[in-house]
């Protein structure tokens, strides 16, 4: 069974940092895609970046500057760093996981369908 639970989101005042991280349990397949995705109050789901299991990444070109992902496979943990925060960050973010690597970068470079087998509940961030 598995479980992807994120942590780390919360309420930051604007130009501060936050590191969320995404706990995959359960989940052990030897090629991979996974990603960190948004979701802004009354608006659609934005993917923010992907990476993938022979550490290739992809990142939306709005927030490539003050977004940063990363895995630590020893750990089975996603983490996104997000600095130089601002107020239209609020949003609720979600992580999210599926095998294989041959499409993940395109979920951001040409917004395809993400191919995802799991998804996380989401973490809430807050800037004011």
């Amino acid at each position: 069974h598995v479980q992807l639970v994120e942590s780390g989101g919360g309420s930051v005042q604007a130009g501060g940092s936050l590191r969320l991280s995404c706990a995959a349990r359960g989940y052990t397949y030897d090629t991979y895609c996974m990603g960190w995705f948004r979701r802004p109050p009354g608006k659609e789901r934005e993917g923010i970046a992907v990476i993938d299991s022979d550490g290739d990444t992809a990142y939306a070109e709005s927030l490539k500057d003050r977004f940063t992902i990363s895995v630590d496979n020893a750990k089975n943990t996603l983490y996104l760093q997000i600095n130089s925060l601002k107020p239209e960050d609020s949003a609720t973010y979600y992580c999210a996981a599926g095998q294989g690597v041959g499409w993940c970068l395109d979920v951001i470079r040409v917004g395809a369908e993400p191919d995802f087998d799991y998804w996380g509940h989401g973490t809430q961030v807050t800037v004011s």
